[in-house]
Parts: C-alpha cells; sequence; structure tokens
C-alpha cells in the first residue's frame, strides 16, 4: 500500500537521542532565533506589495494572517516538543501519516525554503540599490541590471537582478565554507531590526504628517478580492503570510534545545506574537504617513502585485513616491517625512540583517534536502559533506544556484505569493499530524497539549486552504505541478531507495547524525567540540 510506510516514532526518538546534536539552546535564545527569522523581507519589503492589494486594509490582513499562524504555532509547538529532532514538518509526517505524505510536505518545504530565500534575495537587493548605492553614493543602476524582464513581471527594461543573484550566490559560498555566526552576533542582528522598527513605529505614529484620512476608504478592494485575483485584504493576507514564515524555522532547532519540551512551544508562540504586534505598528504608521492606496485598474480592481500593469504605472511621475511602488518600503516611508537620514539608516539595517534571514533559508532548505537524502529518498551524492568544511556542499551549491536564478529573474510579490504555497500544504498537515498521534499515540507524554485541538485542529486546516485559495491563481498552481514533479522522482527512485523500506532506518540515522554538524547562524557550536 502506498501510505503503509510509517517510520516508528520510538526509533526516531531513540535515535536522536543516542547520537543527537549539542542541545545548548534555550527559550531565549530560541525566541531570537525566531524573531530573527521572522523579521526580514516580509516587513521591509512586502509591505508595499501588501498595502496594493488591500490599501489600509493591510492591518486587516495582517491579523488574518498571524490568526492562521497562531493556531498552527499552537500544532508545531505540541508535536515539535513531542519530536525534538530535525527535519520539522517532513519528520512529522513520516512518523505519523507514512512516507508518501512525508515526501509531498519535504517536497513543499524544499519549495518554501528555496523559493524565500529568493524573495528575501530581491528584498535586499531593493535596499541596497536605493539606499547604498542611490541615496549614499549617487549611484544610479541602469533598470535592466536592477530587475527581472518585464515577460515575468519586473520592471520596464529589467533584464536581470544582477544585486540580487549576487548575494544569493555569496551567501551559498558561505554556507558552503561553513562560516557561521555566533549567537552573540545574531542577538545583535535581532537587536538592530527590531530598534529600526521601533524607531519606525515612534516616528510615524507622532509624525505631523500622521493623518487619519489616510486609512479611508480602509479596504479599497473590499475583504474578498475574488478567487484568483490575490487582492483585497485576504488576499493581502495570503502574500503577508510570507512575513511570518520564518516561526517555523525554530522547530528545525529542536534537536539542539534544552528541555525541548518547554522552550521550543515559548520559542515558537512568542516569537510569533511579538513579530505580530510589531506589523501591525508598522502598517499603521507607514499608512497613516503618507497613505497606502493601491493603484487601481480600469475595472476598480487593483493592479496585481508584481505585475507588468502595475510596473508600467509605477513608472509614471504621478506615482514616483506611492508607498506601493516602493522596492525600500519602509526607508522609503522616513524619507517621505523628512527623516531621511533615519530613513537610510533603517536601510542599512535591512542590508545588515537580511543575508542573516537568506542564510537560515538556505540552511533549513539543505537540512530538509539532506534529512530526505539520509532516508534514502534522494541520492546520497547530494547530501555529500566536504572534507575540509564538513558541510553539505553538493546540495548546497545547487540550491544555491536555483535561488539566485530566482532572484534574478522574478520579483519579490510573485515569489513570496509562491513560497506561501507550499508553506500553507506544510503547515496544514502539521495539523493533520498532531491530530493523527492523538488518536494513535494518545498515552505518550505531551509536555505542551494544543488546548480544544479537535477546534484548533481543523481551524489550522481551514485556514491554511482559505489563505492558499486567495493567492493568485498562477502561485496556486505553481503547487500541484511542484507536487507532480516530485512525485514522478519519488517513484522513479525514492520508493524503490527507500531506507525504510528496505528495513535500514536506524543505519541512516546513526550515520548522519555522526557525519553533519553544520553550523545554523545565529545559534553558535553545534556539538563539535
Amino acid at each position: 500500500m502506498l501510505l503503509d510506510r510509517v517510520k516508528p516514532l520510538d526509533a526516531i526518538l531513540a535515535t536522536a537521542e543516542r547520537k543527537s546534536l549539542h542541545r545548548s539552546l534555550g527559550a531565549l535564545q530560541l525566541m531570537l532565533f525566531g524573531i530573527g527569522c521572522i523579521i526580514g523581507t516580509g516587513i521591509f519589503v512586502l509591505t508595499a506589495a501588501g498595502a496594493q492589494k488591500a490599501g489600509p486594509g493591510l492591518m486587516l490582513a495582517f491579523v488574518i494572517a498571524g490568526t492562521v499562524c497562531i493556531v498552527a504555532a499552537l500544532c508545531y509547538a505540541e508535536i515539535a516538543s513531542m519530536i525534538p529532532v530535525a527535519g520539522s514538518a517532513y519528520t512529522y509526517s513520516y512518523a505519523t501519516m507514512g512516507e508518501l505524505l512525508a515526501w509531498t510536505v519535504g517536497w513543499a518545504l524544499v519549495l518554501e525554503y528555496a523559493i524565500a530565500a529568493s524573495a528575501v534575495s530581491v528584498g535586499w537587493s531593493g535596499y541596497f540599490t536605493g539606499t547604498i548605492l542611490n541615496d549614499t553614493f549617487g549611484i544610479a543602476l541602469p533598470p535592466w541590471l536592477t530587475a527581472g524582464p518585464l515577460a515575468l513581471g519586473g520592471a520596464p527594461g529589467g533584464v536581470i537582478n544582477l544585486p540580487a543573484m549576487i548575494i544569493a550566490l555569496l551567501v551559498t559560498w558561505l554556507l558552503m565554507i561553513g562560516t557561521s555566526e555566533s549567537a552573540k552576533v545574531n542577538a545583535v542582528l535581532v537587536a538592530i531590526k527590531v530598534t529600526a522598527l521601533t524607531l519606525f513605529i515612534a516616528l510615524t505614529l507622532t509624525s505631523a504628517e500622521f493623518d487619519p484620512a489616510h486609512f479611508n476608504p480602509f479596504l479599497p478592494a473590499g475583504v474578498f478580492g475574488g478567487w484568483g485575483t490575490g487582492v483585497g485584504a485576504v488576499g493581502a493576507a495570503a502574500t503577508i503570510f510570507f512575513a511570518y514564515v520564518g516561526f517555523d524555522a525554530v522547530s528545525t532547532a529542536a534537536e539542539e534545545t534544552k528541555d525541548p519540551q518547554r522552550n521550543v512551544p515559548i520559542g515558537l508562540i512568542g516569537s510569533l506574537l511579538f513579530c505580530t504586534v510589531f506589523y501591525i505598528l508598522v502598517a499603521a504608521g507607514a499608512i497613516g504617513t503618507i497613505g497606502g492606496q493601491p493603484i487601481m485598474g480600469p475595472n476598480g480592481i487593483p493592479f496585481p502585485a508584481g505585475s507588468e500593469e502595475l510596473a508600467r504605472q509605477c513608472a509614471m511621475p504621478q506615482f514616483a513616491d506611492a508607498l506601493v511602488c516602493s522596492n525600500e518600503a519602509l526607508a522609503h516611508v522616513l524619507r517621505q517625512i523628512g527623516f531621511g537620514a533615519i530613513g537610510n539608516m533603517l536601510g542599512y539595517a535591512a542590508i545588515l540583517a537580511l543575508p542573516s534571514v537568506i542564510l537560515v533559508l538556505l540552511f533549513a532548505q539543505t537540512r530538509i534536502f539532506f534529512v530526505m537524502s539520509r532516508d534514502g529518498l534522494l541520492p546520497e551524492g547530494l547530501s555529500k559533506v566536504h572534507p575540509k568544511w564538513k558541510t553539505p556542499y553538493v546540495v548546497t551549491a545547487f540550491t544555491g544556484i536555483v535561488v539566485a536564478i530566482g532572484a534574478a529573474f522574478f520579483p519579490v510579490g510573485q515569489l513570496a505569493d509562491i513560497a506561501n504555497a507550499g508553506t500553507l500544504y506544510a503547515f496544514g498537515m502539521v495539523a493533520i499530524a498532531v491530530m493523527v498521534l492523538r488518536r494513535t499515540d494518545g498515552a505518550r507524554v505531551r509536555s505542551f497539549r494544543v488546548p480544544g485541538l479537535a477546534i484548533i485542529g481543523p481551524l489550522t486546516i481551514a485556514g491554511c486552504l482559505f489563505l492558499f485559495l486567495n493567492l493568485p491563481s498562477e502561485a496556486m498552481l505553481v503547487l500541484p505541478l511542484w507536487t507532480a514533479i516530485g512525485l514522478a522522482i519519488y517513484f522513479a527512485y525514492g520508493r524503490s531507495r527507500s531506507h525504510l523500506g528496505r528495513g535500514v532506518v536506524e543505519v541512516a540515522e546513526v550515520e548522519v547524525a555522526s557525519t553533519l554538524e553544520p553550523d545554523i547562524p545565529g545559534i553558535g557550536d553545534r556539538g563539535r567540540d
């Protein structure tokens, strides 16, 4: 049967306990790790894309997306504290629903992390070209070097986003050679981002330019923009959801966490709640000062974010200063209200901090690839460890090239929507896994239990499906096409070579734990001492 290969949970836990990575992380470090990954392109860049979809209703979009993430985080908290090992939703699915569904989840996570890294690279490029090159040194790169081609939703005259491609390749190289950041460095980066956003909130909400009239009409495209259009408050929530997805990366560090039953739930939910409050206040400050009304099409519906039509409108003089047209939204807002120097400082903060987000996303993607490879579902050559660097350099290089290509040719809004499709699927499967474990292994000790799982579990699934159906139709189509490719690979290669199917699970688990010990950015050494 296709669903008969379920990896024994006791075997997973026993192997992780016997040959696990060094457990050194506490609740505060996990929260900082989560905040550091969550606060990135989503708030620094997608504020503009969200405003184009929902206008001032962007604030409601943050609430909608945050609500879905909160119920998903509760499910993650229970299952991550029960199964504190590497692999995230892929491992959880393998232990509950079997190999086939686990493969689809792992394959979706590959899509999520790789495309998300591309999106962050594009966001970094906007701040680099705007703050460093243009405003600091007065250098204006030609349009064909700073955006993807118009045919793919880029800007007029765009051919390739060279800065985005370069930063993606540079971070890939750093990850390949094993360069890591210490916990102190990560804490500094988090402090820089939080300080910058706090300053932004303080300056905008107290600015003389702040005008409640900017919030009217609050929902210019309505709550629901229509199925497949990706506009309206719900459509914006489906895009803005990207601003939250970093919280699930906390679960990838469960195997390195002290007292994971207590600290993983705190790290997950604490970082999520902290960032949700920040996001709503940032949106209020940005829209209240310079406005955030979308550029409407002739049919009364906002032009799609990242579309050819919107790119043409933004090239017109009357929209030059519009929030929805900015590639560096928050820095742009501060410049418009007379805080140009501070706006540049915020731009510097984004330029400094966003590469660490790319690093975390690339690490998480290669970890998923590695775990799938150690299970025999992908060729072992992909996870070959470099004899000097001690990192899986083959899969890292392959992933980095794909990420760089995506960053070079696609706009941030389209990339975020595609990444969200894979994320929403994985989140929904985690909720199913929690409910399955309650039924099949209800006697197992749970240090954290989802309150009212009979309600929270279905709400998580429904919320993920709801947001998925409000993505642009092109983004919705990517997931089934990607899944079809993945299933073809699974049946052509993975199923016949699966370690579980061949009965060699224990050997595969032990070998991996002793072979790969790469540094995760922001949380220091991982047991090499």
